[in-house]
């Protein structure tokens, strides 16, 4: 079984055009079929009015882990980006520095 928070970061990076390992392809396939399982049987119940509490925590944690780990890599990004915008400053200035000398 392959955790909601590995599974959320799989799909994360293959969305974003990461490339995944072979064994990662095969962890996220497996998620993906956890997830098509669970959705199954909460469609199957629902014929019957019946949704399965357990079905829907499991629902949720998997969508809080997705949600809590895209949070954290934008402000990942943000930060990278800004550390990259100091950078072309200080490199700006270099360069003016030296077409000036």
């Amino acid at each position: 079984m392959i955790s909601n928070e590995i599974g959320g970061q799989l799909h994360h990076r293959s969305t974003i055009g990461e490339p995944l390992t072979n064994s990662e392809k095969e962890q996220l396939d497996a998620w993906y079929a956890q997830l098509d399982a669970i959705e199954s049987k909460l469609l199957s119940k629902n014929t019957d009015s019946q949704i399965d509490t357990k079905i829907l925590q499991n629902q949720l944690e998997a969508s809080l882990s997705q949600l809590t780990f895209v949070t954290q890599r934008i402000q990942q990004i943000s930060k990278e980006n800004e550390d990259l915008r100091k950078e072309i400053s200080v490199l700006k200035q270099q360069l003016t520095v030296r077409r000036s000398a």
